[in-house]
């Protein structure tokens, strides 16, 4: 596989890194602010969970809660190779930052990256709201 053009989308929350880790780590809370990942969301078994998304039913798949601020997640088309994301919470003096990675595949177009860039930033700033308010 290519090296990936990559751009990092971030934004600082003003809460404890425990409190924004602790929140994002529980993935049940991911459809409270990643719109994608709305409507019908449940557990299946162990950190695999079911979205139905706007590009259809998918598998969400989160890494195990740990120290380290890790928040990868593999979102999973019924017909299509998994989908890496790449986050991460980081400690910005007594708040948070928070990191997603957006990967550009090849098939992508400008346009489409351009926009999950922006749904991203726009999931992220639903999260500081939330967390913030």
């Amino acid at each position: 596989m290519p090296v990936l053009p990559a751009r990092h989308i971030s934004i600082s929350i003003k809460r404890p890194i425990e409190e924004v880790y602790g929140f994002l780590a529980e993935p049940m809370n991911f459809p409270k602010w990643a719109e994608g990942l709305g409507g019908e969301f449940h557990h299946v078994e162990g950190m695999t969970y079911r979205a139905q998304t706007p590009m259809g039913p998918m598998r969400v798949m989160f890494s195990e809660p740990n120290p380290y601020g890790i928040l990868d997640h593999a979102v999973v088309p019924d017909a299509a190779p998994p989908m890496h994301n790449p986050m991460r919470v980081l400690a910005n003096g007594s708040g948070s930052e928070v990191v997603f990675t957006l990967f550009r595949h090849p098939e992508m177009t400008d346009d489409a990256f351009a926009r999950d860039a922006e749904t991203i930033a726009t999931d992220l700033a639903r999260l500081k709201a939330l967390l913030e308010g």
